[in-house]
């Protein structure tokens, strides 16, 4: 258009038409030649465009679709994450009541165990038992009714223990210690008797392990152990299957430890200090009764002995 734009007149007009119309057919003529020439492989890119294309838009597709699916699959794991804390939850509290229940059950058989110990002197035991019963029922189980009962009698046995322990601390302080000098006396004056010895038996108590001697010999045994007597009773364990009364020095720190366990020694002291007198009055009375007796005794086989048959 700019070449028949600026033509002087028609006829270079006219001819420069004819010549770009020439050019032009002859650009159509060597474009078809090349499309025949070159249709195979033009028709081959056309479809691999087109396929390309259909990727392109299938991948586009499947990615919207991906995108959308990840997103559901975000909303369901809140979903199951928040089932699986209930569960979890759920589990914790299923298995707290299942130990409530086991304690329960455990519970309830304290009084036949406790009344089993006591029969059997284990005091230790027993109030180790009582103290941790009267506790869960006081703390954990405080809101169980049907334990309303069970906790006001193993109350009631817990207020009255310290007095079972209190009793029997007295009778080894003052009735079985003075027995074994009694026991020895007697045995003493048995030998004595054989031999005919008219001398009086001596009571010979430098070997008795006392409760006394206990204390002194653990606490000043060594320099530097003021706290052997904690430790001394810390390390105090009840056996089972022994005498509980076969060592009279561990037992007494049994129960002494037992009344520390029910917070009861300055009650224990206090009960000490008010039957100190009448006890070591009972000593001394037991002892003259011994004494006679056995002189008694020892004056019969004497006159039995002189007197002809």
């Amino acid at each position: 258009l700019r070449t028949l734009s600026t033509s002087d007149d028609v006829e270079d007009r006219e001819t420069e038409k004819g010549r770009l119309e020439e050019a032009y057919e002859k650009c159509d003529r060597d474009l078809d030649e090349l499309i025949v020439q070159h249709y195979t492989e033009l028709t081959t890119a056309i479809r691999t465009y087109q396929s390309i294309t259909e990727r392109i838009t299938n991948s586009r597709n499947k990615i919207k679709q991906v995108k959308e699916n990840l997103l559901s699959c975000k909303m369901l794991l809140h979903c199951k994450r928040d089932e699986l804390r209930k569960l979890w939850i759920e589990g914790i509290e299923h298995k707290h009541v299942l130990n409530l229940l086991d304690e329960i059950e455990n519970i309830k058989q304290v009084p036949q165990k406790l009344e089993q110990c006591m029969a059997s002197k284990h005091y230790l035991n027993a109030t180790d038992m009582l103290v941790s019963a009267v506790d869960s029922l006081e703390g954990p189980l405080l809101q169980v009714e049907g334990l309303s009962d069970l906790r006001l009698e193993l109350h009631s046995k817990k207020m009255n223990m310290h007095l079972v322990l209190i009793d029997e601390l007295h009778r080894h302080l003052y009735i079985k210690s003075t027995n074994r000098v009694g026991q020895r006396n007697k045995e003493k004056g048995r030998i004595s008797s054989l031999v005919k010895d008219a001398s009086v038996p001596l009571m010979d108590v430098t070997n008795l392990s006392t409760p006394r001697k206990f204390l002194e010999t653990s606490q000043f045994s060594t320099p530097g152990s003021s706290s052997m007597r904690e430790t001394s009773l810390l390390e105090i364990k009840e056996d089972m299957e022994l005498d509980p009364e076969e060592n009279s020095t561990v037992f007494m720190g049994i129960l002494i430890k037992g009344l520390a366990k029910l917070k009861k020694i300055p009650e224990t002291v206090k009960a000490i200090q008010d039957r100190l007198e009448q006890e070591l009055k009972q000593i001394v009375k037991r002892s003259t009764t011994q004494v006679a007796d056995n002189d008694y005794q020892r004056g019969e086989n004497i006159s039995q002995e002189n007197q002809p048959r």
